[in-house]
């Protein structure tokens, strides 16, 4: 329920709060006075898009601040998702700077259009004599069926069959495109393979390789020089261990006459160790050398045939040739066992879509069930309406699934009698029109949940009676819904539980528009000016009291 509405510096309003009450509001006032304008920044909470051009000031910002109470309308789900912070009292608010950029928010928090949208099509249903388009959409029928055949458990079960085929559908199709591309594919990834393969890579064997090959081409100069070190190492007079066993003995001789002498004993006793683990080093090594041409020309041979794979691949490691190498052995399993991969996609797709019709079939008969007893409850709405000769039909195609189900309804409708039924977009009577959107309203507005309902002047082209009849029927939503009415007929302005005035106040440099909720007194005289003009004579005045009953 809509508790407040702030209106700041928007078209002709500068400044204006509402406070409805939570049974039948009314507002009046005169043509151009700002009525509809009210309406423009409602629908800026409910998300419509907006520009500077509904700035009144152009160097101030535009506001509008409604305060809604929701704790009765199941919403803590969709804050929860949204990350929202909830509260039985919420506040929408939109902000429009002078350079036009738009700003939403949800309790002070900053929210995406489409969310602010969507809440509000939780909180707030407007319709006008204006809502033609809506009425004649096909979609916004089978949501009124829905809404009368209490069809949301039947439909939300054919949804989630229909996302699961639809998923399913996708898959299926992407693996035939896969299998298209495998089958073109198919020899070549089969050569690819065979080639890898026959190779047994090893990690890391392409830097043992390279390696060994060095050695291998150089073996004889390898073993010459290592020989020639070890004698230096080793000659029996003039080698280097002999050397350096005289100067250990010469340390040991210092030592023994100055122990100052002992860490340079121990350091010089570290770097012969190392010396001689270094001499019999290059001992081993100079074994493991071998002059081999077959081993060589092996060597060479298998690092040819990487070295021409990884050119061919575009590959720079052994590494990743290793990881091609299973990437086709995968599509080649794929491929071998295409025909079953394919057969249990086209079997799972074919039980979802029986699923899918199962679901739909259901839903067709849910909705169906309703028609009926619409049309009956319909057609005598209209005729409380004044429209006794009217005619409501529903007619049902069926269509391919859809993710709303399998049908399509279209609502025909002829109010004269003789007349042939024809699709409500073709309505062309305002009155006519105001009447069955009225009715329509009336029948669904327990059904559709709308905890607030605004009608802009439904009331077009009908007085009398049935102007009496339809504020009674709105009386009669108020008590279950807050209901907010924009009005020029006086019998309907006068049933209202409050009565709000729109003027326009010429006082300043700029026309701007007012609000102001009537007294009992101003309300007489409101009325009277709406039964009789400016100047309402003592019988209008009379008259206005009689519909207040004053």
């Amino acid at each position: 329920m809509l508790t407040s509405l702030s209106i700041q510096n928007y078209a002709l309003i500068d400044q204006l709060l509402m406070k409805p009450s939570s049974g039948l509001n009314m507002i009046t006032g005169e043509t151009g006075a700002g009525k509809s304008i009210m309406l423009g920044a409602v629908g800026l909470l409910l998300g419509n898009r907006a520009d500077t051009k509904v700035l009144l000031f152009e160097d101030k910002k535009c506001i509008v601040e409604g305060v809604f109470e929701i704790g009765e309308y199941g919403l803590n789900e969709f804050f929860e998702q949204q990350d929202l912070d909830y509260e039985s009292t919420c506040i929408i608010r939109r902000e429009i700077s002078p350079s036009g950029k738009s700003r939403s928010f949800i309790n002070d928090t900053p929210v995406l259009l489409d969310f602010l949208k969507f809440l509000g099509s939780k909180l707030m249903d407007v319709h006008s004599q204006h809502d033609t388009l809506q009425l004649g959409s096909g979609s916004y029928q089978l949501s009124l069926i829905d809404a009368f055949a209490q069809s949301k458990a039947e439909l939300r079960a054919y949804q989630e069959d229909f996302k699961k085929f639809k998923k399913l559908q996708k898959e299926f199709q992407e693996i035939q495109n896969k299998a298209q591309e495998l089958q073109k594919e198919a020899d070549f990834n089969q050569f690819q393979l065979e080639e890898l393969s026959s190779l047994s890579l090893q990690e890391g064997e392409q830097d043992e390789l390279e390696s060994s090959q060095e050695v291998l081409e150089n073996a004889e100069e390898i073993k010459m020089k290592i020989n020639e070190m070890l004698n230096l190492f080793e000659d029996e007079q003039f080698g280097i261990i002999q050397g350096l066993t005289q100067v250990k003995h010469g340390l040991e001789s210092l030592e023994k006459l100055a122990h100052k002498f002992a860490p340079l004993k121990e350091r010089f006793q570290s770097l012969f160790i190392d010396l001689k683990d270094l001499s019999e080093t290059l001992s081993d090594e100079e074994a493991g050398v071998e002059v081999d041409f077959d081993r060589l020309e092996e060597t060479r041979d298998r690092l040819s045939k990487i070295y021409q794979l990884q050119k061919k691949h575009g590959l720079p490691t052994v590494e990743d040739l290793m990881a091609l190498e299973r990437e086709l052995a995968d599509k080649v399993f794929q491929f071998q066992n295409l025909d079953e991969t394919l057969e249990a996609a086209k079997n799972n797709l074919k039980l979802s879509e029986e699923a899918v019709l199962k679901s739909g079939k259901a839903l067709t008969k849910k909705r169906s069930a309703c028609f009926a007893t619409f049309q009956k409850e319909m057609e005598a709405l209209l005729v409380e309406l004044g429209m006794e000769n009217s005619k409501l039909q529903v007619e049902l195609n069926s269509i391919a699934p859809t993710s709303n189900g399998m049908d399509e309804v279209e609502l025909l409708f002829s109010a004269n009698k003789g007349t042939s039924l024809q699709p409500l977009k073709k309505v062309a009577s305002g009155g006519e029109f105001s009447r069955l959107l009225f009715a329509i309203k009336y029948l669904m507005a327990d059904k559709m949940a709308m905890p607030t309902l605004i009608f802009d002047e439904i009331d077009t082209g009908i007085s009398g009676e049935v102007a009496l009849q339809m504020v009674r029927m709105m009386k009669e939503i108020s008590g279950r819904h807050q209901v907010i009415c924009i009005t020029h007929l006086p019998q309907v302005a006068g049933k209202g539980d409050v009565h709000y005035f729109v003027y326009k106040d010429n006082s300043s440099h700029k026309t701007i528009s007012k609000i102001k909720e009537l007294s009992a007194d101003e309300r007489v005289l409101e009325l009277a000016k709406m039964i009789g003009g400016a100047n309402p004579s003592d019988s209008a005045l009379k008259s206005a009291k009689e519909l207040l009953r004053v």
